[in-house]
């Protein structure tokens, strides 16, 4: 029997975001401000996956997010998995789900639109991947949005 080797360590607790979209990795990891903690963060990228054929992981040790920030995460790589983990354990698992409404976190596309000349949040209306802005109504795909 062959034997199977962990590619990234596991960790005591925190979370683990698993099957995200290798192009997606960084991205990925520059919503969440990876960049900023002061925990262990590791980051696996284009590795084997059976679903993707490629795939990013993401492991925070001591780092549980909150709602808010995983709806953050939908925006830019849907359907990912993220394994809280307590004592080497997968005590949760949650799917990452977009939800109905997104604020803060997408920029409009028209140059015109109050959110890009004054300074208040964006907030767009979700419905099939299809991003409209609530206060100009321009709408836009999902999947070429720009961040804040």
């Amino acid at each position: 029997m062959a034997k199977k080797e962990m590619l990234v360590a596991a960790i005591q607790n925190g979370t683990v975001i698993d099957h995200i979209p290798s192009e997606k990795t960084y991205q990925v990891a520059t919503l969440l401000k990876l960049n900023e903690m002061t925990t262990p963060v590791t980051i696996g990228y284009n590795l084997r996956s059976k679903k993707l054929g490629r795939k990013g992981i993401i492991k925070i040790e001591n780092k549980f997010f909150t709602d808010e920030e995983i709806s953050r995460l939908s925006v830019v790589a849907p359907n990912i998995v993220l394994n809280v983990i307590k004592e080497f354990e997968v005590v949760e698992k949650k799917t990452v789900i977009t939800p109905k409404d997104i604020r803060g976190i997408v920029r409009c596309n028209n140059p015109k639109c109050v959110t890009n000349n004054e300074p208040m949040q964006t907030h767009f209306h979700v419905d099939n991947g299809i991003l409209t802005c609530h206060y100009c109504e321009m709408e836009q795909d999902i999947n070429k949005v720009e961040l804040v």
